[in-house]
């Protein structure tokens, strides 16, 4: 895989350091240009300034959780600018989930999970065909 996302920008946004390095180290490769957040109002600062194609989200975060940056983003536009968005959560409940979709969550995934899964729900979001 090697610069299938050139031209494309994604968020990454989790508040622990070790998954933002992991899935930056699993992105590296696919030449989209890679920034992170820590906490949810970071994240909507980027979304709104930055105009990423793809934000993959934590649901739980500090000082505003994923559902909570989900709503703004849906607050702020029904239009086709809004990126895609993966959520990834430790949480076991289908309600979360429903509740992920209804705000327009494209893949929620629950942690741990494994890279080559993100990567290719990224890869399938974005329109690259994964070799």
């Amino acid at each position: 895989m090697s610069n299938e996302l050139v031209g494309k920008k994604i968020l990454l946004v989790d508040d622990d350091a070790d998954i933002l390095s992991a899935m930056q180290t699993a992105l590296v490769d696919t030449g989209a240009t890679l920034e992170t957040a820590s906490d949810g109002d970071s994240a909507v600062r980027k979304i709104v300034s930055e105009t990423p194609d793809l934000v993959v989200l934590d649901m739980m975060l500090p000082k505003r959780s994923g559902f909570l940056v989900m709503e703004r983003l849906k607050r702020r536009s029904g239009s086709t600018d809004r990126p895609r968005v993966i959520m990834i959560t430790g949480n076991e409940g289908t309600r979360h989930r429903v509740y992920a979709e209804s705000l327009g969550v494209d893949i929620y995934l629950k942690k741990p999970f494994r890279m080559e899964k993100l990567v290719e729900g990224i890869m399938n979001l974005l329109g690259a065909v994964a070799e």
